[in-house]
């Protein structure tokens, strides 16, 4: 068994040192996402499964704080409203449970965080739609080779792994490292 978990921590290890090439996209997001709080904007995130954990931990993250005292930045996860969700895939379809919320929520250059171990969840796809008629910002943070979500974000970062575990925990590093340069951006500089 200690081979085992000698052999996942390694696995994890290679798989979030790929993410070093990534350094140029993740400052674009972090650029991306100052310049909209500085113009009180907000940053909306979406995922299913650990993904919708990951929206709602970072959204907490905005709201509350990362690492320094400092206000609270506007930003929803759509992962979070069981009511809204049920509604949603009961009245409609469960591959509209974001996009009706992008339509209700987001406005022109506000941020879309999109977050996809396969990249090919259908109500992402649905929710990039809406919240591209809205004019929004898109980031999107996928998995293995970016699936049918590739290509339809204005900043993308594909963790090149096929193993859901270890992309999930490349996408909550590189989102650690977002929310930490964001607070530096916005409250020490």
């Amino acid at each position: 068994m200690q081979n085992a978990i000698k052999a996942m921590i390694d696995e994890s290890v290679e798989t979030k040192a790929l993410v070093k090439e990534k350094a140029p996209e993740i400052e674009q997001c972090v650029k991306m996402i100052v310049n909209a709080f500085k113009k009180n904007k907000k940053v909306l995130l979406a995922g299913n499964g650990g993904s919708a954990s990951q929206a709602s931990h970072i959204a907490g993250e905005f709201v509350g704080r990362y690492k320094i005292e400092r206000k609270a930045l506007p930003s929803i996860a759509l992962t979070t409203d069981t009511s809204i969700l049920t509604a949603i895939a009961n009245d409609y379809s469960y591959d509209n449970v974001f996009s009706r919320q992008i339509e209700a929520l987001g406005n022109e250059s506000d941020i879309f965080i999109s977050l996809s171990t396969s990249g090919n969840s259908k109500n992402l796809v649905n929710a990039i739609k809406e919240a591209k008629k809205k004019k929004m910002k898109i980031i999107g943070l996928y998995g293995k080779d970016g699936g049918l979500l590739k290509g339809t974000s204005d900043i993308e970062i594909i963790v090149p792994s096929k193993n859901t575990p270890r992309i999930q925990e490349a996408h909550l590093m590189i989102l650690h490292i977002i929310c930490e340069l964001v607070d530096e951006e916005l409250f020490r500089k």
